[in-house]
């Protein structure tokens, strides 16, 4: 795992690569949410589940955007409760028309607000507790429900800890640039030597290790991925706005079927 104590070393590496402008949602999704509980991670047990392809059956959302669609694989048995908020909204069509209102250097992209700016327009959907999982990473490619705030007692505030939210708004991972010097710091604080390679490997924004609940992984589209990370952007507050507008036309709930995936590979 990521050693605790490397987690600011790990955040100004971020800010470093990507600009001032990005500290703000940093300290806000990343920061704050260090001084939460940690869970227990044990590296002989951890599985980097998301290295594995999907297998039939396994729950899937397809989000068709304006600059095409990807698929990624959910993980209820890991994350149920952001899980289950995230195919709620998707069947009752609450991201049909939403707005992908952030885009981050290559870094990663945030979707499924229904207004340009990036608020939600109500609470309704914005308090599910935080879970985390020590078999879930934010790799490249990984789709994490947003942090959107935290109760701390007067305690708390002080010595750190509180319970942690997130909603109905969703990041999708791409990836920092892992440049030498980056690299080298990714295995000195990684406690797991096959979880610092896979970062190296397969791409993502360690910095958000263990602060945001992952709820899946894409399996393909990753050329959308990328696109919606590398938009042109204007800095509206905290977020870095598309210049464009550019929207989830919907996000479906489905399984998934190599069969299908081939029949549909096939026809292109």
């Amino acid at each position: 795992m990521l050693k605790k104590n490397n987690v600011v070393r790990l955040v100004l590496i971020f800010t470093l690569i990507m600009g001032v402008s990005s500290l703000v949602i940093m300290l806000s999704n990343t920061l704050m949410a260090r001084n939460n509980n940690y869970i227990t991670i044990d590296p002989e047990t951890m599985k980097l589940v998301q290295l594995d392809p999907p297998k039939d059956g396994d729950p899937i959302a397809i989000v068709d955007t304006t600059l095409g669609e990807y698929r990624f694989v959910l993980y209820p048995q890991y994350s149920p409760k952001a899980v289950a908020n995230f195919t709620e909204l998707a069947e009752q069509g609450y991201y049909n028309n939403t707005y992908v209102f952030h885009s981050e250097s290559g870094a990663y992209s945030a979707a499924g607000a229904p207004n340009k700016n990036g608020n939600a327009n109500d609470n309704s959907h914005e308090l599910v507790e935080r879970e985390l999982n020590q078999d879930l990473w934010p790799f490249k490619g990984a789709v994490l429900a947003m942090n959107t705030t935290v109760e701390r007692s007067f305690k708390e505030k002080i010595l750190g800890g509180g319970t942690y939210y997130n909603g109905s708004r969703f990041m999708t991972v791409n990836t920092i640039d892992f440049n030498d010097d980056i690299k080298k710091e990714i295995m000195e604080v990684s406690e797991n030597e096959e979880l610092g390679k896979a970062f190296i490997e397969h791409g993502g924004v360690p910095n958000f290790s263990q602060q945001i609940t992952v709820i899946g992984q894409t399996y393909k589209g990753f050329d959308v991925v990328e696109k919606l990370a590398n938009l042109e952007t204007n800095e509206q507050g905290v977020y870095k706005v598309p210049v464009e507008d550019v929207m989830i036309n919907s996000v479906t709930i489905s399984t998934y079927s190599a069969k299908d995936e081939a029949a549909e590979k096939a026809e292109k």
